[in-house]
């Protein structure tokens, strides 16, 4: 499988954006799009995958939210969405920490395979589920700095169950950056060709 491709390049920025745009959602109106959280569950539980799309539920129409506010960040004279610009870089950011913590790295690939033994009997987005998704940003990703601070209504950000929901999108984020990086994701080839990378992301949005 080649990996280094701007197909996959965009798929995977689709998933970061996906991810703060849920985060965006949950911590602003306590509520975001069911099958898009599904779609973040299953990336990080896909560990073994056969291809990029695969991570992601191998449906294209899993990242259609991700791949329109991508294109909204990308073609607009304004940053469309600043509070999720802000997470997306922060994350790309502690992602690059992390890939040199393999102690750290461990840690977070043993909460997956538990959490991936739970769906077995609950399923993908059961509060369970979460809560241990949830426990393991904090145990792992928030200790490193700076920390991503997020912006939304103050009842939200304190219901445990909600909380959970944020800080496990912040940790398929954190995998979709990995992603990103894995397929040749760089900041320089980002800016340098984001006509071409424009053109790539309009041309996925065609295909849904």
């Amino acid at each position: 499988m080649e990996l280094d491709t701007l197909t996959n390049q965009v798929m995977a920025l689709a998933g970061i954006a996906q991810s703060v745009a849920l985060v965006h959602e949950l911590a602003t109106k306590g509520k975001a799009d069911t099958h898009a959280l599904e779609t973040a569950v299953t990336s990080l539980l896909k560990t073994d995958s056969d291809s990029v799309l695969d991570v992601y539920g191998n449906e294209l129409a899993n990242l259609k939210i991700g791949l329109t506010h991508l294109k909204s960040q990308l073609t607009g004279y304004e940053i469309a969405y600043p509070d999720q610009a802000r997470y997306a870089a922060s994350l790309v950011f502690l992602e690059q920490q992390l890939s040199e913590m393999p102690a750290m790295l461990k840690t977070i690939s043993g909460g997956l395979e538990r959490a991936k033994s739970q769906t077995e009997h609950f399923s993908l987005t059961h509060e369970n589920v979460l809560a241990n998704l949830g426990n393991l940003y904090v145990q792992t990703i928030s200790k490193l700095q700076p920390r991503i601070m997020i912006n939304g209504v103050p009842d939200y950000l304190s219901r445990p169950e909600i909380a959970d929901k944020i800080r496990t999108c912040l940790l398929a984020g954190i995998r979709s950056a990995m992603l990103w990086k894995q397929c040749g994701g760089r900041r320089w080839k980002f800016l340098l060709f984001r006509k071409k990378t424009v053109a790539e992301v309009e041309r996925l949005l065609g295909q849904l």
